[in-house]
């Protein structure tokens, strides 16, 4: 169970990042700042639970994996994020 839990957190990890770029489109201020306060307090939480039975190190590192990946590709594909640095 600890394993789903931290795949539920890292699934999380991604809403925070997604709520707070959505938060810079006019109008979606409230919205996206509500999506990612749950997004981070959902994550700690379930992070918690997951550490419970899996080393802080390895939970960490899943962690922030699921989370890094998830945000790229969602930034790619909800604001057409580009996976180049600008000015190259």
């Amino acid at each position: 169970m600890a394993w789903l839990y931290l795949v539920v957190a890292g699934l999380f990890e991604i809403a925070w990042p997604v709520g707070l770029k959505l938060s810079q489109t006019p109008g979606r201020l409230a919205l996206g700042v509500i999506i990612a306060v749950i997004g981070m307090a959902a994550s700690g939480a379930f992070l918690w639970l997951a550490q419970r039975d899996i080393p802080i190190g390895t939970a960490y590192a899943v962690w922030t994996g699921i989370g890094a990946a998830g945000t790229f590709a969602g930034g790619i594909s909800l604001f057409g994020g580009c996976a180049r640095a600008p000015g190259v």
